[in-house]
């Protein structure tokens, strides 16, 4: 393994927020050679995790645990955190993550008087919620839980707020009070609630609108680039005026603005510096208009031009670091080596700092390190680490050795030599150990090591060596090569016209390498050939025995060994002899027809000649067609093909031809008896040549190896070669990458393209060309590189519906490298330190989900999931089923409604709710009575439609250290009929289930509270939920 500095590759949110009922866990996680070890300074000082026994690091990571289980309070631990990973080649660092515990402050303690407001009139009804880490959801409901109507006359603003561009009689049907729900203990609390009283008129004076927000005439608002800007205007007016937006100048940005709340907002996505400017909002109704403008200046905290790349370079080499940032206003660069100011590191001749770029010359051994750039403005930071390693390492040869490659004479051939080292060494190649490295026309060496012969001939045989070297030593490695004869069919089967019941011949001679093993295979009509009685496969043909019609079809030859193949076609035509009745003609003998004869060509065109010739005997069978075959003399001399057939009444011809073929051609004639014999060869015909009109056909790519994409392509015959010299441009690039073609012009069948990304999308053109052109644009294929492994599935998400079952969820990998085959999860039960076999599931690529049957409902489970590719199974994902919910409970599966110790507590709980309550009922009738809405006890069973909020569970926990105030209520008028009544109805929070969190007190006579301020009568109420 290579020696590298360490790297940072998982970390923490800077603003990171935390569930104060929850464990706290700060990530950190690297990587590096050695395995780098992990620190951490907390507000600037070094923090001793050793010191803390609730604080831990996790094995071979910096990630921190801080456990509350223990007790301890997770306030004590808010700071900011910076992670240093270390090893011996430099330092790295996070950013700095700023840690917060969630807050749900209680809502302050106030009185609300009724309102009173004249119909028409605009109202603002202020909410003031308490400032929550995150902030809460503010929400208007009325203290029965019902939402409050909002329309262009009554919304909420950003604010928290309650609008009326008018009051309207029927507003007073109800009361208002604002909620706020906290997003990590999922807890509302509920503002009191204010009362409206709406004095009525004659008639409602019609007026012009009037901004009730935002104030005045303009104002002003700071954005940063990159988030959403809200713009926000609500005005007051009889009839409720209409809001419309403008930008002062041009349009609204097009395809990034939204109106929301009835048109009251404007919110403008991903802000960029050209959304500065001046906008206005139109607040219009038939009275009148009158706007607000909003001067908008867009800020950014910095963003990456040029990120710092980790350098890895050889001694005495040049390497710059670059680290450019933007932002408004322009952020300014610092530099730090191993986590210090770049300016009190020790000194280091071969580096210069120029700004934003660091430039090594000459660099030396031992100065490896790790660089942080860090970019600030007043609105943010970036922090990015950057290693230069400076590696001296001799040369290795990756390939393994004495390989052994066979090629087949006159192709193309590649000996691969992949090396490594640092300095990058230097290759040579020589063969059969001579002192010269190879080169000339036939041999190429590539930059990966790999040599490549444009032709394989027979003196190419022999064993070559490459040799690589650098100043630190030399590696080689040997590769035989061996040249083998090709494979060809010498003698092919002929097209056949045989009687049924016959017998027919098939012929394939065949010559190949004696050295390799060759087999011999025959098709019908594109299928295996199934070899029966009356088929008998001999060394050099098929021989066909009682011919029937089914046998009539085209027959393929394939001659095959382990690096090449070829083949031959021929058509077997099966004639069927009607049966006529006995007369004196049929008594005259007959037979196939004589051969035509006396061959002539005329009418010689560029692409066409007349072909005539004079027919044989017939034989006493009408001739009822005629076939004509071709042969060339430049790509299978000697092989007839066919060509073209007609009617038995002709004897002449025009021929369709192909440029540049040497033609040759023959006549066959048939009878309903079978084919005569070939007539003699015609005179040759040479077309001249021309460009290729068609491009190569079965244009594939494909990975044989994960760092290669291997292109193949069915080629043109001689009759579509058009041309010496056919070749073919093979094109590539990665798809959606914009980038130029990568070509190669190769004159056979296939092409490697190497140093690929693993299974990533390739355009492919394959196009032909000959001396005289090139064939047309050719069509676009999309091939793909070779697939690796995947990566390591996304998540793993275990849950336990009941004790007899575990369901077990999980997401596709972020890499899959390839395409998924499939899934293997493996597991096993665990108790303590006692573990079950291991048991294996496989899933198929789509199957996602998986339940599985517990044996006993005490044991864990440990899973093991991973992906896999046609490669093989990648990284595995672990994790572990939780604890038991309740292990008294499964072992014993006692049912505890028939203990009497349950029941002897339910009856006690009973008889003290009910001292409870008599002592609740006499108080109050010493202190005056105090109307209590129905709807107290009701909340919790009434439902919310409205689903901008949900109320929690049962279960939800409670922040550590949250009190309910308990303090004198100040009293209020008798027919001020409300919660507040019976408790500061600010402090009271409500469960997303709509359940109270709290307590309510009953409020005193004057004389009670002046003897005992602090004596205070429990709520039956909450008595019941106390014990509940």
């Amino acid at each position: 393994f290579m020696p590298q500095p360490p790297t940072i590759t998982k970390q923490s949110v800077k603003d990171y927020i935390v569930d104060p009922r929850d464990n706290i866990f700060i990530e950190c996680e690297g990587k590096g050679n050695p395995v780098p070890t992990f620190s951490w300074t907390r507000n600037g000082k070094f923090f001793n995790v050793a010191k803390d026994p609730k604080v831990s690091m996790k094995r071979r990571s910096g990630t921190l645990v801080i456990d509350f289980r223990g007790g301890g309070r997770p306030e004590d631990y808010e700071g900011e955190y910076q992670c240093s990973a270390r090893n011996e080649y430099g330092t790295a660092l996070s950013s700095k993550i700023l840690l917060q515990v969630s807050r749900s402050p209680l809502w302050p303690k106030e009185h609300l008087d009724l309102v009173e407001i004249d119909e028409g009139a605009p109202l603002t009804l202020k909410c003031n919620p308490p400032p929550g880490l995150p902030p809460p959801v503010i929400f208007w409901m009325s203290s029965s839980m019902e939402p409050i109507h909002q329309d262009k006359r009554v919304s909420q603003g950003q604010n928290g707020d309650l609008y009326f561009s008018n009051v309207m009689l029927q507003d007073a049907q109800t009361d208002y009070s604002c909620n706020a729900r906290f997003h990590f203990t999922h807890t509302i609390q509920q503002k009191n609630p204010y009362s409206l009283k709406v004095q009525t008129t004659r008639g409602i004076m019609e007026t012009t609108p009037i901004f009730m927000y935002p104030y005045g005439t303009s104002s002003s608002q700071i954005v940063l680039r990159g988030v959403d800007l809200l713009l926000e205007c609500i005005a007051s007016g009889v009839p409720t005026p209409d809001i419309m937006w403008y930008k002062k100048g041009g349009e609204l940005p097009a395809g990034k603005t939204k109106e929301e709340n009835f048109n009251k907002a404007l919110r403008i996505s991903n802000v960029s510096e050209e959304d500065s400017g001046e906008y206005f909002c139109l607040a219009a109704n038939r009275m009148g208009s009158t706007r607000h403008t909003i001067s908008v200046r867009v800020k950014a905290a910095p963003y990456w031009l040029d990120e710092p790349q980790n350098l890895i370079l050889a001694p005495g080499e040049d390497g710059r670091l670059v680290c450019r940032a933007n932002g408004n206003p322009k952020p300014t660069i610092q530099w730090l080596v191993n986590g210090e100011p770049i300016e009190s590191a020790p000194p280091n001749p071969s580096r210069e700092v120029a700004g934003d770029t660091i430039v090594f010359r000459d660099t030396q051994i031992g100065s490896s390190a790790v660089y942080q750039c860090n970019a600030s403005n007043e609105h943010g930071y970036l922090l990015a680490n950057a290693f230069v390693s400076i590696l001296d390492v001799p040369p290795r040869i990756l390939a393994p050795r004495n390989q052994l490659i066979k090629v087949i004479q006159n192709n193309r051939t590649r000996l691969d030599c992949p090396f490594f080292g640092s300095p990058i060494p230097t290759l040579r190649w020589f063969k059969n150990g001579q002192g010269s490295t190879l080169g000339g026309e036939n041999y190429q060496v590539h930059e990966n090591g790999s040599l490549e012969m444009n032709m394989a001939r027979k003196e190419d045989q022999g064993i070559y060596t490459c040799v690589a070297t650098n100043i630190l030593g030399k590696a080689e490695n040997q590769v035989r090569l061996e040249i083998k004869d090709p494979t060809r069919i010498v003698r092919g089967p002929e097209d056949l016209i045989v009687k049924k019941g016959s017998m027919a011949r098939l012929d394939c001679r065949i010559k190949h390498d004696s050295t390799l093993k060759l087999t011999v295979t025959w098709l019908k009509d594109d299928a295996p050939l199934y070899i029966g009685n009356r088929l008998k496969k001999e060394d050099d043909g098929l021989m066909i025995y009682g011919v029937a019609e089914k046998d009539q079809g085209e027959y393929t030859c394939v001659a095959s060994t382990e690096l090449d193949k070829d083949s031959a076609k021929a058509y077997l035509t099966v004639l069927v002899v009607q049966s006529t009745p006995t007369n004196r003609m049929t008594a005259l003998p007959k037979e196939r027809p004589e051969r035509p004869r006396d061959l002539e060509l005329t009418d010689l065109a560029e692409r066409s000649v007349r072909l005539t010739w004079i027919p044989g005997d017939d034989n006493n069978s009408p001739i009822t067609d005629y076939i004509v075959q071709f042969e060339e003399d430049r790509f299978q001399p000697g092989m007839w093909h066919n060509h073209s057939s007609y009617p038995g009444s002709r004897n002449s011809a025009v021929l369709h031809l192909s440029p540049y073929v040497n033609y040759q051609f023959r006549v066959i004639a048939v009878n309903d008896v079978g084919s005569s014999l070939p007539s003699l060869p015609s005179e040759r015909y040479q077309t001249n040549g021309a460009r290729p009109e068609i491009n190569p056909t079965g244009v594939q790519g494909a990975g044989t190896q994960k760092n290669n994409m291997e292109i193949t392509w069915t080629p043109l015959n001689a009759t579509q070669a058009y041309g010496p010299n056919l070749r073919y441009i093979v094109k590539w690039r990665q798809r959606d990458m914009r980038e130029s073609w990568s070509n190669m012009t190769v004159r056979t069948t296939r092409h490697v393209v190497w140093n690929t990304p693993i299974y990533v999308p390739y355009e492919i053109k394959v196009q032909a060309e000959n001396d005289f052109g090139r064939a047309p644009e050719p069509d676009l294929v999309i091939g793909y590189s070779g697939e690796d492994l995947p990566s390591a599935p996304r998540y793993l998400r275990i849950r336990q519906p009941n004790l007899e079952t575990i369901t077990l969820e999980w997401d596709q990998p972020e890499h899959p490298n390839g395409i998924l085959t499939g899934y293997n999860l493996r597991y096993q039960a665990f108790n303590g330190s006692k573990t079950g076999r291991t048991l294996v599931e496989n899933f198929s690529p789509n199957q996602t989900r998986f339940t599985l049957q517990r044996t006993d409902p005490i044991s864990r489970y440990r899973f093991f999931l991973r992906a896999r590719t046609q490669v093989g199974d990648g990284e595995s994902l672990v994790e572990e089923s939780p604890a038991p919910l309740n292990e008294a409970y499964t072992k014993n599966h006692v049912d505890i409604a028939t203990q009497g110790w349950f029941i002897g507590l339910m009856c006690a709980i009973a008889l003290l709710v009910l001292i409870l309550l008599i002592v609740c009922f006499i108080k109050r009738s010493r202190g005056g009575k105090y109307p209590v809405r129905e709807e107290v006890l009701d909340n919790g069973d009434r439902k919310i439609d409205d689903p901008s909020f949900d109320y929690s569970d049962d279960d939800n926990k409670e922040p550590p250290g949250s009190r309910t105030s308990m303090e004198d209520g100040t009293i209020k008028q008798e027919s001020d009929d409300s919660l507040v009544d019976y408790g500061e109805g600010g402090e009271g929070q409500f469960n997303e289930d709509g359940s109270f969190i709290g307590q309510y007190t009953v409020k005193k006579d004057k004389e009670e509270t002046e003897g005992n301020e602090s004596s205070e009568a429990t709520s039956p109420v909450n008595a019941i939920y106390s014990l509940a």
